[in-house]
């Protein structure tokens, strides 16, 4: 499914990234790892499209996205899920409208969204805040949301950068039981974090990296 080959990415004179390859299949849980400055974020911007490397090559299914144009990149997007640290939610859109927008701007009908909607916030375990705004949610429920926004429209993979960065250890906890739930749904999750608690209650393959180059590729609780 995803396919990595000699990447790297400089800014100015700091080299982030530093030749880069693995290959994920279909189906699998990947936690990249490493410290705060590790080229983990840099990383998940490049799989998702939203930083170009400098070399090498990101094979996404049928999708090159090393070399896509801003066009090709938005329906690329369309096609995976991501979800960030800062939840990214529209602040005065319901937790019900959050999720539902990800499928309005795609163009699908009223009763469809309404379906897929309540279907996701179900699965995410959203029901009883669907009417609530994002300012009435605590750390995980918005989290939970972005999560649920991002699985909307089916993606087959789904990215997450430092998801648990702001969530107490309850809710850490919570979420990553919620993503194991969706990767043994099918969904292929890529979650970068420097959080040694999550990594040990995943215990998927874990690809870590230090000053921007891969040290270590393998299952396990550590890194």
């Amino acid at each position: 499914m995803i396919a990595v080959k000699n990447i790297t990415k400089k800014y100015k004179d700091r080299t982030v990234l530093q030749d880069i390859s693995f290959t994920v299949d279909g189906g699998e849980f990947v936690c990249i790892a490493g410290n705060s400055g590790a080229g983990k974020s840099t990383l998940i911007h490049a799989l998702i499209g939203a930083t170009k490397t400098d070399n090498g090559e990101i094979e996404v299914d049928t999708y090159k996205v090393s070399a896509l144009n801003p066009e090709q990149i938005q329906e690329y997007r369309r096609k995976i899920g991501i979800v960030f640290q800062d939840y990214k939610l529209l602040p005065k859109r319901t937790v019900f409208e959050n999720v539902a927008f990800a499928l309005q701007v795609a163009g699908y009908d009223d009763e469809f969204i309404q379906k897929r909607t309540a279907e996701v916030l179900k699965l995410t375990g959203l029901e009883d805040h669907r009417n609530n705004l994002p300012h009435e949610l605590s750390g995980g429920e918005r989290q939970r949301t972005a999560i649920a926004r991002a699985l909307v429209h089916a993606p087959e993979l789904l990215f997450a950068d430092e998801p648990t960065g702001n969530l107490d250890p309850e809710n850490t906890e919570a979420l990553a039981k919620l993503l194991l739930k969706i990767n043994k749904g099918g969904t292929t999750i890529i979650l970068a974090t420097h959080d040694k608690d999550v990594i040990g209650m995943i215990k998927k393959r874990i690809i870590t990296l230090d000053n921007g180059r891969l040290v270590s590729d393998k299952r396990g609780t550590n890194f």
